[in-house]
């Protein structure tokens, strides 16, 4: 760093030290993290996709990226590989909305294509596929590459208690907000790295690294409990206590589910049979795991 760095940082630390100032900093990309010791490590990747809309049945992918990085059991985040970052020219106009939220318009798209062999290359060599929102991601990129339906899947939008650790919200931007660094968005590589990099960071109350948590909860099971036929008159319950209503289009049925950790399994269970159906019932309820978990595959 030249003595014009230097001086900034002197700036900066005496402007947070005041009390009266939050200081951000932007990200610069690293290559590593903590340097190797020697620790067995696994493969990440990160992945972001922006697409022309929300519905994985008719929407298309218009730009991927994918960002390889090594971890170890613990969470520690070691080396950040090189990347894979594609644009994808879909089949009809990108909308205004869409451009507006992304930032891609149809002269960034034209004429580019996602490679599937470079994509299924990324993908094989992960033991871990984690992106920020996995539920939206990975069905869409489950229609890209059938390489990412056999890979256990991870989510750090909803898998790390970011609200238990001070974080006012789960997008992206704020999380990076809250840990002091800002960086250039609506670009999914950008997004990958930010990702990671919060991962990487030890967490503001518990000093946990964010990594850890996310991997503890990747390895538990999880349930999705679903309320078939249940009294039309009482779904504003069911979205209240944040039941999701699944529509036409997939395997599953159509009805409303609800995801819960494994110890609140018997509790939402017991929820349905006395506060909706009043009476005992069977109810479909399927066990989620990484594989399965953020899919509509079952």
């Amino acid at each position: 760093m030249n003595d014009a760095g230097h001086d900034l940082d002197a700036i900066a630390k005496r402007l947070a030290a005041s009390g009266q100032y939050r200081i951000q900093k932007r990200l610069n990309p690293r290559t590593v993290i903590t340097a190797p010791d020697g620790t067995p490590t696994r493969l990440g990747v990160m992945i972001d996709v922006e697409t022309t809309g929300l519905d994985p049945q008719k929407d298309e992918v218009i730009e991927l990226a994918m960002v390889p990085f090594t971890y170890g059991h613990d969470g520690r985040i070691f080396e950040i590989r090189p990347s894979y970052q594609s644009f994808n020219e879909p089949s009809q106009p990108i909308t205004p909305a869409i451009t507006a939220i992304t930032g891609i318009t149809d002269d960034m798209v034209a004429g580019h294509r996602i490679d599937p062999n470079a994509v299924a290359s990324f993908v094989n060599a992960a033991a871990l596929v984690i992106a920020h929102n996995a539920a939206f991601d990975r069905r869409f990129a489950e229609r890209l590459s059938e390489a990412f339906e056999t890979k256990p899947w991870a989510c750090s939008m909803t898998q790390v208690d970011w609200a238990g650790e001070g974080h006012e919200g789960t997008k992206l931007a704020y999380l990076a907000a809250g840990a002091g660094f800002f960086y250039d968005r609506h670009r999914a590589q950008n997004d990958c790295l930010a990702a990671i990099e919060l991962l990487a960071s030890p967490m503001p109350r518990s000093g946990a690294l964010a990594m850890a948590r996310l991997l503890e909860r990747a390895r538990q099971p999880s349930w999705r409990i679903w309320a078939e036929n249940s009294p039309f008159d009482l779904k504003d319950v069911l979205k209240a206590r944040g039941y999701r209503w699944n529509g036409d289009n997939t395997p599953s049925p159509r009805a409303w589910y609800i995801d819960v950790e494994h110890a609140q399994r018997d509790a939402e269970i017991e929820f349905l049979r006395k506060e909706i159906y009043l009476r005992d019932i069977d109810l479909l309820v399927h066990r989620m795991d990484a594989y399965n978990r953020f899919s509509d595959r079952r």
